[in-house]
């Protein structure tokens, strides 16, 4: 599904921006339909190389997050260039996503020569000071209860969470001032804090109300799952198993299919606790996985998949990324669709999650840095061919053999 039937279809953003949080909020946005014009400095963004690395050299990062876009590149320290991204948000659509700091893209600025100038501004916290995913994840208590239960130091994890929900937060925010402006005919001035995401997060899930309210605090679980039964198990072929019990049937059927039925009742009947209720199976959680690791130590991964998969029990392999991309969760999904990306080859390559009308928005390829610098500036400023000639001669803005 492409074109004019996306929501955001005839919306234009540009997008001054390096990183994640940034980057994927421009690119969300790209693949709902608008058009989305990315702005880096001559030579790129301190992101344009960021690992990983394809053998010629492309970042393989670079080019995930900036699919679909338009890439100008402008000299961001002199005047001149920095007026020509004033009127592209100015005599655009009239809205601008940043991550950047910069006095000449500021919302007063921009606002006093467009009173309906949208403008989205990512920071690291509220206060204006500078953060980045790590840093805030660690100021957020996360790290603390991640990990093995014996573990005495912080454990961060590999995901940017902060950086993922923040930008998609981000592109809300686009989307709901968008809406309001069609409305009203209103600009908006909108600020969205890293560290705020993630404090918003810690509290809406109770993490931090908890110790407001009982005076107690998460602690490591390893790999089980808070207030639940959830926990890994290995096959006797060393497959790794994660197993989820949410509801009363689905751990009966753990039960059943382990042949652990005698002595869970046992067990119930010895500690005066009634394992329907979820509290009673998370407080015994370790004698539990104690009776229901020997079937599993017991059976082969397969075996194992093939008794599950009949019953209501919530399980999945663990698999690495290698495994993940060459299995149907990716190659027969129609989320993923062949994408010919220059300097990366053909790969699949994820749409936009969200099917509209049946079908996942698809992903068109990250544009070469700088690539349509001059047909931007040609169709939303006017500028001539002179004009172009003259503020590339004097490396305002940067042009490739595409221009």
């Amino acid at each position: 599904m492409n074109g004019p039937h996306l929501p955001l279809s005839g919306v234009s953003i540009v997008e001054v921006s390096s990183f994640v949080a940034a980057p994927l909020c421009g690119m969300t946005l790209s693949q709902l339909g608008a058009r989305v014009i990315r702005v880096d400095p001559l030579g790129g963004a301190a992101d344009v190389q960021r690992w990983p690395l394809a053998p010629t050299g492309t970042s393989i990062y670079w080019a995930g997050l900036n699919k679909g876009k338009l890439s100008v590149t402008v000299d961001l320290r002199s005047a001149e260039g920095q007026r020509l991204i004033q009127r592209l948000v100015i005599e655009g659509d009239g809205i601008v996503v940043t991550n950047a700091s910069f006095p000449w893209l500021g919302h007063e600025l921009l606002a006093a020569q467009r009173s309906d100038v949208i403008h989205v501004q990512l920071v690291g916290r509220g206060d204006g000071t500078t953060g980045v995913d790590y840093t805030v994840n660690a100021a957020t208590g996360f790290p603390l209860v991640t990990g093995p239960v014996d573990h005495g130091g912080p454990v961060n994890h590999v995901l940017p969470a902060w950086d993922v929900c923040c930008g998609l937060y981000a592109a809300l925010a686009v989307v709901a001032a968008v809406r309001r402006r069609d409305q009203t005919g209103a600009g908006a001035r909108v600020s969205l804090a890293l560290e705020d995401v993630a404090l918003a997060t810690a509290g809406n899930l109770g993490l931090l109300t908890e110790p407001q309210v009982t005076g107690t605090q998460r602690q490591r679980l390893g790999n089980a799952v808070y207030g639940q039964y959830g926990q890994d198990f290995i096959s006797r072929d060393g497959v790794r198993f994660m197993v989820v019990t949410l509801t009363g049937r689905h751990f009966r059927d753990l039960v059943d299919v382990t042949g652990t039925g005698p002595a869970v009742s046992a067990l119930a009947e010895s500690l005066g606790v009634d394992f329907a209720a979820e509290g009673d199976r998370y407080r015994y959680r370790d004698v539990l996985t104690g009776l229901f690791a020997t079937w599993f130590a017991d059976h082969t991964g397969d075996e194992i998949t093939a008794a599950l998969s009949g019953t209501s029990v919530l399980f999945e392999r663990y698999r690495t990324f290698a495994q993940v991309a060459a299995s149907p969760k990716v190659t027969a999904n129609s989320l993923f669709s062949v994408l010919h990306q220059p300097g990366l080859g053909e790969y699949l390559a994820p749409g936009l999650p969200a099917a509209f009308d049946g079908a996942h928005p698809a992903s068109a390829p990250a544009p070469a840095l700088g690539q349509d610098t001059a047909a931007v500036l040609t169709e939303v400023l006017g500028l001539t061919a002179a004009d172009i000639a003259r503020l590339s001669s004097s490396q305002t803005i940067g042009t490739t053999a595409h221009d």
